[in-house]
Order: structure tokens, then C-alpha cells, then sequence
């Protein structure tokens, strides 16, 4: 349920303006999302289907951003297992460095595979682990106050 409406969300942010796209990585944040309830091992398998479907709709080498979600998945259910990562600034901060990371990785394993310099300059690619972040760890509140609110979203 959670992917598709990530899935139809990236389709509308896609079909408002593709800077959207480029602002917010919003199946890296589903991916964090699921990674954290359920663990590094669904977070791993999670995170590479959701980077093969990015990757299905991008004009970039196919793999690229599911092999950097796999590994952004595994790196947050593991991280979210040994760290209370639930208050705001903490949340705040780890999905930032998740994000950061997977970007990071995305880029070298991008610019590795095409041989050449990644251009990045005139677009949003570089501030998209902090707007995402921002959007992501206020959202992961809401979430959290809805499930209080309805013990049958448990």
C-alpha cells in the first residue's frame, strides 16, 4: 500500500515539474520509513525494488538506484535497531545522513559507470538530503501521532 502511494506521488511530483523529482527523494524516504519497522534484512530487499522502479523511470543506467537503496535500506534498519532514532532532532538527523549517504553513493557509483564528471550544478541534486530530511522527519511525527491516535494502525 505504502509503495504505491509513493509510486503515484512520484508520478504527480514528475508530472508537476521534474525540479519536484529533483528536490525530494521520496522512495529513499519510504524506503528509511519501512527499514525502521521492520529491519535492515526487509529494508535491504525494500529498498532494491523500490530503486528498480526509480530506476525504470529514469533516463540513467538501470541499477544504479536500486543497488544505492539496497544499501541505504540495510544501513537503516540496522542503524534504526541499535539507536533510538524516534525523537524529532535525532530522526531528523539520521535520515539527513542516510540521505546524504545513499546521494553520496549515487553519485560515485553514477559518475563510475558513465566515466565522466557527474554534473550536478544547476540543479536541485544537492539539496535534496536536506529538503528531504526536513519533509521526512516531520512526516515521520504525524505518522507517529496517527498510530497513537489509532491503536488499529498498529
Amino acid at each position: 500500500m505504502g509503495l504505491t502511494i509513493v509510486f503515484l506521488l512520484y508520478l504527480a511530483l514528475k508530472t508537476i515539474s521534474f525540479s519536484l523529482i529533483q528536490l525530494f527523494n521520496i522512495f529513499g524516504l519510504i524506503v528509511i520509513y519501512f527499514a525502521m519497522r521492520r529491519g535492515e534484512i526487509f529494508g535491504a530487499c525494500f529498498g532494491a525494488g523500490c530503486g528498480l522502479i526509480q530506476d525504470a523511470f529514469s533516463l540513467g543506467v538501470f541499477g544504479v538506484a536500486g543497488l544505492s537503496k539496497t544499501i541505504l535500506g540495510f544501513l537503516a534498519g540496522y542503524i534504526a535497531k541499535k539507536i533510538d532514532v524516534t525523537p524529532p532532532v535525532r530522526n531528523f538527523l539520521f535520515i539527513l545522513f542516510l540521505l546524504g549517504f545513499e546521494f553520496l553513493l549515487w553519485a560515485l557509483l553514477s559518475s563510475f559507470i558513465f566515466s565522466q564528471k557527474l554534473f550536478i550544478g544547476k540543479t536541485f541534486y544537492s539539496l535534496q538530503p536536506l529538503t528531504t530530511a526536513i519533509f521526512g522527519s516531520i512526516l515521520f511525527i504525524l505518522l507517529g501521532k496517527i498510530k497513537y491516535l489509532s491503536p488499529d494502525l498498529r
